[in-house]
This record gives structure tokens, C-alpha cells and sequence, in this order.
């Protein structure tokens, strides 16, 4: 058995979560925040049998997406009476950070 968890960015969140319940997975989501940008993201966790990990990766790679965004840095530190006009840069958001470990015992109560 492997426990599959997956960092994606909180837009794809719904789509992911409900290809799963289609394809007759249980998840389990958890909010958090992290990476460059400070945003929500949500942790995706699947337990599943060996033979179908390559079906739950599959879902996850349809599922979520990269994709492009623009945002506003964050001003330097400037003296009183000095304007900064920061000018948008463009990051790339989305897809999955996917980490797939081994589970020795699982049980359900």
C-alpha cells in the first residue's frame, strides 16, 4: 500500500478532489500555505493499493495544471518621501509537488 500525498495550488483543489471521488478514491485535504508566493494550496492525501498509484498520478497530472500569473513584488525598503512603482512579474503557479511512501500498516476503525 502507498500513501500518495500531493501539494497543489488551491484552484485546482475541487477538480482534483472530486476526479478522485469518480474514480472511486477517498482523499483526505488539508489546507496549507506555502511556496514563493504566500498562497493557499491544499495536500492532497490518497492511500492506495500499489497497482493503482499510476491511475491516481494519472488523475493528478489531468487534474492540475501549470499555469501563468502576474504579481506585484514586494517594495524595497526606501526612504521617506521616495516612490517605487513596481512593475508586475510574471511566476508560474499551479501543478503538483506529488511525494508517493510506502505505508507498512494502514487500518480503518
Amino acid at each position: 500500500m502507498k500513501l500518495i500525498m500531493s501539494i497543489v495550488n488551491g484552484d485546482d483543489k475541487h477538480g482534483l478532489t472530486e476526479a478522485l471521488k469518480k474514480a472511486g478514491f477517498q482523499s483526505t485535504v488539508i489546507s496549507t500555505t506555502g511556496g514563493f508566493l504566500r498562497e493557499g494550496n491544499a495536500t492532497v492525501m490518497i492511500g492506495v493499493e500499489d497497482a493503482r498509484v499510476a491511475e491516481v498520478l494519472n488523475i493528478i497530472r489531468d487534474n492540475c495544471h501549470r499555469r501563468t500569473q502576474y504579481v506585484n513584488p514586494l517594495p524595497p525598503v526606501m526612504e521617506p518621501g521616495e516612490l517605487y512603482m513596481p512593475n508586475p512579474v510574471e511566476v508560474e503557479v499551479g501543478g503538483a509537488t506529488i511525494f508517493v511512501v510506502n505505508v507498512e500498516r494502514a487500518e480503518r476503525v
